[in-house]
């Protein structure tokens, strides 16, 4: 019953984040670009790479594209003890657009190579813009994507940082990708879309976002024990008093794992990342200063914790019962609520997809039932793979590894 009741509540309160999203959503897309004033701050885009050699171009390319007054921002890309032709690469492009606009830092092993936080602090010593954006080394965003964050960021001055929205490029690539791309569009997003609307609440992703330099610095820049680095410097944004908003119109596209094993390595890395994230701030559950993430620290700790262990006592009491070693007296009331959940997690997320051109198809539809009945347990061997992998870790004392997520041409 304990179980029952974990994974019904999380599922009503995804629900509800989805049905307040999407009525967000709704609103705010439609809604003309915000405009930035005469004269444009300066920003600097920080893009971290680490043997990046097989995107990097198309991505420094897409960056310096920007609808942004040329003069007006800077991109510096840390190439972060690549072992690749990445150097040559970007050197080639410097010497083409000049180093007014790309700047390429080289790291080594000494200096480098210790995750995407150590990458982050050393571009930002170099950096001279008054904003800071940041874009992973697979992305390559649409034209107007800087300005509406530029724009939309300084509308408000309570504002610390405003995000984009990420896509997924390769999402037909396999049926993993096609999974991802669901996941991204329900999941993530409309997620943040109802946060927004009902807490006024955002947790800045990994790329397309801005924040200003002065929080960043006031904050001490990012942490380089968080695998989970975005949810890290969020949760210590909103303790400052400031604000993170979500700006849909601002897209970036991005590559996703193609194999299951790119995919479950990069997932341990963010569920590890999370956990640490999770334990370093579960005092503020109690204190006044936690309010503005304790519904974050509420829902985290559900998912990585009641929710997994209910995930697992219910597979196994399947599992048991088929077999007939055990017996439960509430079998016809679980299946009958099983079934609705199946019902209702296809109908949300479905809706909820169909916000993206091109997205309401029926073989999205049937993927959405397989993906309930398969992905879902996937993200199950997933969490719980890094969970043990986090103890493991405090326990002899070790320190993560940033896992580097392999791109695809």
């Amino acid at each position: 019953m304990v179980a029952i009741i974990s994974i019904w509540g999380t599922l009503v309160v995804n629900l509800i984040l989805t049905v307040a999203g999407y009525t967000w959503y709704l609103r705010h897309v439609a809604k003309p670009d915000p405009e930035l004033p005469e004269k444009a701050p300066f920003v600097s885009i920080l893009v971290p790479a680490h043997n990046e050699g097989i995107v990097i171009v198309k991505t420094v390319l897409s960056l310096l594209s920007f609808d942004y007054p040329q003069d007006r921002y800077e991109v510096i890309v840390i190439n972060d003890n690549s072992s690749d032709n990445s150097a040559d690469l970007l050197k080639n492009l410097q010497d083409q657009f000049g180093e007014a606009r790309l700047k390429v830092i080289n790291t080594d092993k000494i200096t480098g190579g210790k995750g995407k936080s150590n990458a982050l602090n050393i571009g930002l010593k170099s950096a001279k813009g008054s904003i800071i954006s940041i874009y992973d080394a697979d992305n390559t965003p649409e034209h107007g994507a800087l300005r509406i964050l530029v724009a939309e960021l300084l509308s408000d001055d309570k504002l610390a940082a405003v995000i984009g929205k990420f896509r997924t490029r390769n999402k037909n690539a396999t049926l993993l990708t096609r999974f991802i791309n669901i996941e991204t569009l329900s999941f993530q997003w409309m997620a943040q879309a109802g946060r927004q609307q009902l807490f006024h609440l955002c947790t800045i992703p990994g790329t397309n976002y801005v924040i200003r330099r002065s929080v960043i610095e006031k904050v001490g820049g990012w942490d380089v024990k968080a695998l989970a680095e975005d949810t890290e410097i969020s949760f210590r944004v909103y303790q400052m008093g400031y604000r993170i908003k979500f700006q849909p119109r601002a897209v970036t596209w991005e590559q996703e794992p193609q194999t299951l094993d790119v995919w479950f390595h990069q997932r341990t890395r963010w569920v590890k990342g999370n956990i640490y994230v999770i334990i370093k701030n579960a005092k503020l559950l109690f204190q006044k200063k936690g309010r503005p993430i304790r519904f974050d620290l509420l829902y985290f700790l559900t998912i990585y914790f009641l929710l997994m262990t209910s995930l697992v006592l219910s597979d196994s009491v399947f599992v048991l019962s088929v077999a007939g070693i055990v017996h439960s007296n509430l079998q016809g009331f679980s299946n009958y609520l099983w079934l609705f959940a199946v019902l209702m997690f296809v109908i949300s997320t479905f809706v909820t997809i169909t916000t993206e051109r091109g997205e309401l198809t029926f073989s999205n539809l049937l993927l959405i039932v397989f993906m309930y009945l398969v992905y879902s347990q996937m993200w199950l061997a997933v969490a719980a793979y890094g969970m043990v992998g986090y103890i493991r870790e405090q326990v002899f004392h070790k320190q993560a590894k940033w896992y580097k997520t392999k791109r695809y041409k």
